[in-house]
This record gives structure tokens, C-alpha cells and sequence, in this order.
């Protein structure tokens, strides 16, 4: 039995104890691997590794981490995410897995978040950010109001309004920043009984990030969520302008934030 393998519960449910067995007997575990967070190279033999099982809702994959970057999880995306995305995961160290017998929930109808990447520096510290901003006013899910809710809703699920860019936002719990094959691909809330993460926000595809983006992001460990309602931000094509639009958005009372764990998926 390999020692050095992390299965965890939720994730011997959906493969089953035969799978996690043989996974844990070494039987179909890759001796090396490219971690699903941080990119770097991991050797199952040698150091602690995490199983993240990406599930759709016809396919599951089994990928690998190292366990100090993220512990071993239920990630739930789309199918067009796993088939696209995750197949590189597959490709790369990954193993393919049948998908849960027991049917997944269809993902709720999400409005329509756009995503800017971004540094923002607090302190003399470059901090991996990411601003949300949705295409147009966010109604209080269940009601058939046209007020715009976005900030309100926000501070509900635990972000907290920003005075000032310059001062770094507070955690927000359970929430993260799911950052896989270098690539961006969702903001992850907590599920309705907590043992699971939900999207909140995911990508239609994979959003590639900057080089030092990802080292800022493997660094801190931390990535700063900016939000703000239909028409604060924009797409600033620099971040010197990015933040300019920040400070302004957080001035007029329509900015609010959270710092997320990277990968803490």
C-alpha cells in the first residue's frame, strides 16, 4: 500500500473502495506526475500526493497534486470543461475513471460573469487577482425584480466591500480559486451541505494567465477576488488602468472582494 497517496472519503465514495484500493496499492499510480495546481513535477514515490477527481456529467478524471499544493477532492465542472480541459489532465498523469452511477445534479443557470486577470500591489507585494463583472444586472435569484442585486448577494455569501485597493481584502470561507494545467479555470464556492465545491464562476474554456501571474498565484498561495455590478469595471486592456478602474469602482461604493485560497478547490 502506497503511504504517500492521499485519497480522501468523498473520493473513494464516487471510484469506489476496488478503484481507491488499487490506486493505494500503486496498481494505477503514475511514478511521476505534473501537479494539477502549481504545474511542477511530483513523483508519487517520494512526496505526499493528492487524487483530484474532476466530475461531469457523464465523465470523471482522476488527476494528481502535490498535497501541499491542494488536498485531495471532488471537483465538479462541466462536461464541456472535462472533455476539453481535463483531457489534457488525462493526457499528462492523469487516469480516466467511469463516472458516478448515481446522477449529478444539472448545474443552476448561472448569469454571465466576465473575468479579468490582473496584479494588484498592496503593501509593496504583488498579489494574483481576477475581477469579476457581470454583462448586465443581477436580480435576487427567485424574484422577477430588474434591481440590481450583484453587491448585495455578494456581501450575503461573506465578500466584504472594499474602501480602499490598497488594503488587502479579508478571507472569505470555503470559497477558492481552482487553477488547473496552468490555467484559470473557476471560482468554487461551497455546496449546500458543505463536503462539496459548486462553480460559481467557471470558464467556457480554460482562460490562460501570465507567467507571472502563476508565480505570483504559487507564491502567495492567495488570489484576490475583486466584484463589482454591470458597468464599474470594463476590460482595461493594463493593469495600471485595471487598477485605476478598481479604485474608482471602490470609491463610488460598487466594489467588493474576497482573498481565496489558489487551488484550495
Amino acid at each position: 500500500m502506497s503511504s504517500m497517496l492521499d485519497v480522501s472519503n468523498d473520493v473513494r465514495a464516487e471510484i469506489g473502495e476496488e478503484e481507491a484500493a488499487r490506486l493505494l496499492a500503486g496498481e494505477t499510480v503514475p511514478g511521476s506526475y505534473d501537479c494539477t495546481s502549481c504545474r511542477t513535477p511530483g513523483d508519487t514515490a517520494k512526496e505526499r500526493t493528492s487524487t483530484v477527481l474532476f466530475v461531469g456529467d457523464e465523465t470523471a478524471v482522476l488527476a494528481f497534486a502535490h498535497a501541499g499544493c491542494i488536498p485531495s477532492q471532488i471537483v465538479k465542472v462541466t462536461e464541456d470543461q472535462i472533455q476539453g480541459a481535463v483531457r489534457t489532465i488525462a493526457a499528462e498523469g492523469g487516469a480516466s475513471v467511469p463516472a458516478p452511477t448515481a446522477p449529478l445534479e444539472p448545474a443552476d443557470r448561472q448569469a454571465v460573469l466576465g473575468v479579468t486577470c490582473g496584479q494588484v500591489l498592496i503593501d509593496e507585494q504583488l498579489f494574483p487577482a481576477i475581477v469579476v463583472e457581470p454583462n448586465g444586472p443581477i436580480a435576487r435569484p427567485g424574484t422577477d425584480g430588474t434591481e440590481d442585486e450583484f453587491l448585495a448577494l455578494l456581501t450575503e455569501a461573506g465578500f466584504h466591500p472594499v474602501a480602499d485597493v490598497a488594503e488587502r481584502p479579508a478571507a472569505i470561507e470555503g470559497w477558492s480559486v481552482l487553477l488547473a494545467m496552468g490555467k484559470l479555470h473557476a471560482v468554487l464556492q461551497p455546496g449546500p451541505d458543505s463536503s462539496k465545491s459548486n462553480s460559481w464562476w467557471q470558464a467556457h474554456q480554460p482562460l490562460a494567465v501570465t507567467d507571472e501571474w502563476r508565480v505570483s498565484a504559487n507564491r502567495t498561495n492567495t488570489v484576490l477576488v475583486y466584484a463589482a455590478p454591470a458597468g464599474s469595471i470594463g476590460q482595461q486592456p493594463r493593469e495600471d488602468m485595471l487598477r485605476d478602474a478598481l479604485e474608482g469602482a471602490a470609491k463610488s461604493g460598487r466594489l467588493a472582494a474576497a482573498a481565496m485560497p489558489l487551488a484550495g478547490t
